[in-house]
């Protein structure tokens, strides 16, 4: 039995840059947001703009719980997922919860709100995503008493090894540097949802966020939420999920 790491994100929050990064580690069998396919194949909450939906994917919760357990039989299994894919009944999921390494990336949802919106206008409240990550980590924590590692999406760019390399430590892997230069092809599971990770897939690894940048992403959600002033009302509901996440992030670890 090998170890199965889940990083629970919410869309937009560089979630998928950091699972590059996994991949690029080469100890790793890599999913990509297996439970998407519960939650808008399966219950088809809504329809995903920007998704071809894969043949042969399993779609329901538990049959893509043990894909993952039994991919995790054979060896060491790293997947990012959206928090709202999975909540509340993943709580109720005893075995997968204690089988699973639980750790957290969040972003500034004033850059991730912009990003999405622009390639989702329909995007919902709950599609944020940064309240259900909340609620997921707490009742992680209410069930073993320990708190799953966080990072952020602006100090893993300011820092890459030093915070990717603290939630190798807090996931129990060991150093890789030739993560960090991405010289691999884009994963071909990735052309599901090519829509929303083309720069990604184009780049060759990260790079820093600079005050220039940030003043940008402010403004651009002012512009953005002055024609649509619902996403005023999204930034407020999640900030405080946001400042609760952020709070718990990782150090960098020391090179």
């Amino acid at each position: 039995m090998h170890p199965i790491i889940a990083l629970w994100s919410h869309p937009r929050s560089m979630s998928t840059a950091t699972e590059r990064i996994m991949r690029e580690r080469g100890d790793l069998d890599c999913a990509h947001e297996p439970f998407m396919y519960d939650y808008y194949v399966h219950r088809q909450v809504r329809k995903m703009p920007h998704f071809d939906v894969q043949d042969g994917h399993p779609t329901s919760y538990g049959a893509i719980r043990d894909m993952l357990l039994a991919r995790g039989e054979q060896q060491p299994v790293f997947f990012k997922d959206m928090a709202y894919y999975v909540m509340p009944h993943i709580l109720e999921d005893a075995e997968f919860c204690n089988r699973v390494t639980h750790c957290f990336l969040v972003r500034n949802p004033m850059a991730s709100i912009t990003s999405y919106h622009k390639l989702d206008p329909e995007v919902t409240l709950e599609e944020i995503g940064l309240e259900a990550q909340l609620n997921l980590l707490e009742g992680l924590r209410d069930r073993t008493g320990k708190t799953p590692a966080v990072i952020c999406a602006e100090d893993v760019r300011n820092d890459p090894t030093g915070v990717i390399g603290a939630l190798w430590r807090a996931c129990g892997l060991p150093p890789a540097p030739q993560a960090f230069d991405w010289q691999n092809e884009p994963p071909k599971d990735w052309g599901q949802v090519e829509g929303w990770h083309g720069d990604v897939s184009r780049s060759s690894g990260i790079r820093p966020i600079t005050e220039e940048e940030r003043q940008k992403q402010a403004l651009a959600f002012a512009e953005r939420s002055a024609k649509a002033p619902h996403l005023q009302q999204y930034l407020d509901h999640h900030t405080p999920s946001y400042i609760a996440l952020a709070e718990l992030a990782l150090k960098p670890a020391a090179n």
